[in-house]
């Protein structure tokens, strides 16, 4: 039995989008053991995953490199027989090439890849050279499998469905507001402002952490609309994904959100800020649109991951946008 460890220790939409390479993994070695390998708090979206045989946890944030090593330990003694490492930072680079495995596979641009097995170059994708992120890992894997990458797939269990079975009677949409980056954010005010000319026959859900429960008070308070509901930190990660799934339609902005959507190809409608979709990272749903402001800005993109304010004070690229844009896409 062949043995598969994928690593991908980042944020949470990129352990979203690297399950692409678990089930690709598992077409074409449909017997084989594949774990993964994620940082502390992102365990929970592979709950009941199929096709994982387990989830290996690294606490980074605490006695990280100690921890690190232990980790080591872990995967030593599980005897893989190939390491895929989506990660390009030093730490899981190290981790890859002393895994003891025999096929150890990562990108170029990994500190420790030139003593990979086999070092990938990491296609950078541009508005020339647009390559989704799911393309650039599927590269990982070519020789192992093909050139065609999988959709990425979260698995909500039967209880997470369970849970929000009750919120499902009638037609609803979902909004997920928040995001890390200031400027990746559409405006509250703006979510506000859209929420109000939405028909009163959809229910709004707003979707979000803990943390983003402030942000969901302020945009329903200020919303004339009459069926807004925030699930700020009443719901986790599959239960969030469970409810967008059967949604007339999920509103997010170029963050985590987006992934869980595709991952159950559910309708979705990304609006970008100050990134854009040319950057690899836009939804892979069957039905889904890319809302983004008509101006040409020379200032947009002002950079890959976005930044804690405007660098130019403005905003122009989330302000204006126009509620229309959001609210056309309702009838396609």
């Amino acid at each position: 039995m062949k043995k598969f460890l994928v690593i991908q220790t980042a944020f949470i939409g990129d352990v979203v989008l690297a399950t692409a390479l678990v089930e690709k993994l598992h077409l074409h070695y449909p017997g084989a053991m594949i774990d993964m390998m994620v940082r502390k708090g992102n365990e929970a979206l592979l709950s009941h995953h199929p096709f994982i045989n387990e989830v290996l946890i690294w606490n980074k944030k605490q006695n990280k490199y100690r921890n690190l090593f232990a980790m080591l330990g872990r995967v030593r003694q599980k005897k893989y027989d190939t390491v895929i490492n989506v990660q390009r930072f030093a730490a899981t680079g190290m981790l890859t090439v002393l895994s003891g495995a025999k096929n150890k596979i990562g990108f170029d641009k990994n500190p420790w890849s030139f003593l990979f097995t086999r070092s990938i170059t990491h296609v950078v994708s541009s508005t020339a050279n647009t390559i989704h992120e799911i393309e650039r890992n599927q590269l990982l894997i070519a020789e192992l499998t093909d050139g065609t990458p999988a959709k990425p797939r979260l698995y909500p269990s039967a209880n997470d469905y369970d849970k929000i079975k009750p919120f499902q009677s009638q037609p609803y949409i979902c909004i997920a507001p928040a995001s890390v980056w200031f400027t990746k954010q559409f405006p509250h005010e703006k979510w506000s402002a859209f929420i109000s000319v939405l028909p009163a026959t959809y229910t709004i859900y707003l979707l979000g952490a803990p943390s983003d429960i402030d942000l969901c008070h302020a945009i329903k308070s200020n919303a004339t609309h009459p069926n807004v509901v925030s699930f700020a930190g009443q719901l986790n990660f599959l239960e969030s994904t469970a409810l967008q799934e059967k949604a007339v339609m999920n509103y997010v902005n170029d963050s985590a959100p987006l992934h869980f959507a595709s991952s159950v190809n559910a309708p979705v409608t990304a609006v970008y800020c100050s990134t854009v979709p040319s950057f690899g990272f836009g939804p892979l749903s069957d039905k889904s649109f890319i809302v983004e402001t008509k101006l040409h800005l020379d200032c947009k993109p002002c950079g890959l991951h976005g930044h804690k304010a405007c660098p130019l004070g403005h905003f122009k690229c989330a302000l204006t946008i126009e509620n229309e844009q959001l609210f056309e896409v309702l009838g396609r």
